[in-house]
Protein backbone atom coordinates (compact mmCIF):
# COMPACT_ATOMS: atom_id res chain seq x y z
CA UNK A 1 0.00 0.00 0.00
CA UNK A 2 1.24 3.99 -0.41
CA UNK A 3 1.56 6.19 1.68
CA UNK A 4 -1.17 9.27 1.02
CA UNK A 5 0.30 12.54 -0.30
CA UNK A 6 -0.73 14.88 2.99
CA UNK A 7 0.66 11.66 5.13
CA UNK A 8 4.03 12.28 3.54
CA UNK A 9 7.42 14.13 5.24
CA UNK A 10 8.12 17.00 3.27
CA UNK A 11 12.02 18.94 3.60
CA UNK A 12 9.70 21.68 4.11
CA UNK A 13 8.65 20.18 7.80
CA UNK A 14 12.73 19.63 8.18
CA UNK A 15 13.70 23.57 8.15
CA UNK A 16 14.89 25.49 11.40
CA UNK A 17 12.08 26.29 13.53
CA UNK A 18 11.75 29.62 15.26
CA UNK A 19 10.34 28.47 18.95
CA UNK A 20 12.10 26.24 21.11
CA UNK A 21 9.99 23.51 23.22
CA UNK A 22 10.19 24.30 27.03
CA UNK A 23 12.73 21.89 27.59
CA UNK A 24 15.31 23.00 24.83
CA UNK A 25 14.97 26.50 26.53
CA UNK A 26 15.63 24.75 29.94
CA UNK A 27 18.74 22.99 28.41
CA UNK A 28 20.14 26.42 27.16
CA UNK A 29 19.13 28.27 29.96
CA UNK A 30 21.19 25.64 31.38
CA UNK A 31 24.80 26.01 29.44
CA UNK A 32 24.62 29.99 29.95
CA UNK A 33 24.40 29.27 33.44
CA UNK A 34 20.91 31.21 33.59
CA UNK A 35 18.68 28.65 35.49
CA UNK A 36 18.97 28.16 38.97
CA UNK A 37 17.46 24.12 40.19
CA UNK A 38 14.15 24.71 42.07
CA UNK A 39 12.75 27.85 40.15
CA UNK A 40 9.60 28.01 38.53
CA UNK A 41 9.14 27.82 35.16
CA UNK A 42 6.50 30.16 34.29
CA UNK A 43 8.47 33.61 33.59
CA UNK A 44 11.04 32.10 31.94
CA UNK A 45 13.82 34.75 30.37
CA UNK A 46 13.61 34.62 26.88
CA UNK A 47 16.14 32.46 25.14
CA UNK A 48 17.32 33.45 21.33
CA UNK A 49 17.35 30.91 18.61
CA UNK A 50 20.46 30.98 17.02
CA UNK A 51 20.11 30.50 13.06
CA UNK A 52 23.12 29.17 10.78
CA UNK A 53 24.11 32.08 8.45
CA UNK A 54 24.68 30.85 5.15
CA UNK A 55 27.44 32.00 3.23
CA UNK A 56 27.94 32.57 -0.55
CA UNK A 57 30.70 30.46 -2.05
CA UNK A 58 33.25 32.35 -4.00
CA UNK A 59 34.50 30.54 -7.49
CA UNK A 60 37.78 29.55 -7.50
CA UNK A 61 39.52 29.47 -11.10
CA UNK A 62 42.40 27.71 -11.99
CA UNK A 63 45.09 29.70 -12.96
CA UNK A 64 44.93 28.76 -16.57
CA UNK A 65 41.72 30.16 -16.55
CA UNK A 66 42.70 33.75 -15.02
CA UNK A 67 45.62 33.33 -17.78
CA UNK A 68 43.15 33.29 -21.13
CA UNK A 69 40.70 35.49 -19.33
CA UNK A 70 43.74 38.42 -18.60
CA UNK A 71 44.61 38.15 -21.86
CA UNK A 72 41.42 38.06 -23.63
CA UNK A 73 40.33 41.12 -21.73
CA UNK A 74 43.70 42.94 -23.10
CA UNK A 75 42.30 42.08 -26.48
CA UNK A 76 39.54 43.66 -26.11
CA UNK A 77 40.93 46.90 -24.58
CA UNK A 78 43.34 47.06 -27.88
CA UNK A 79 40.60 46.85 -30.21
Amino acid sequence: MTIDKSLRIKAGSAKMRNVMTRAERLTKLKEQERWQPGSTVLGMPKVRVEKPALKKKKKVKAEGEEAAAGGKKADAKKK
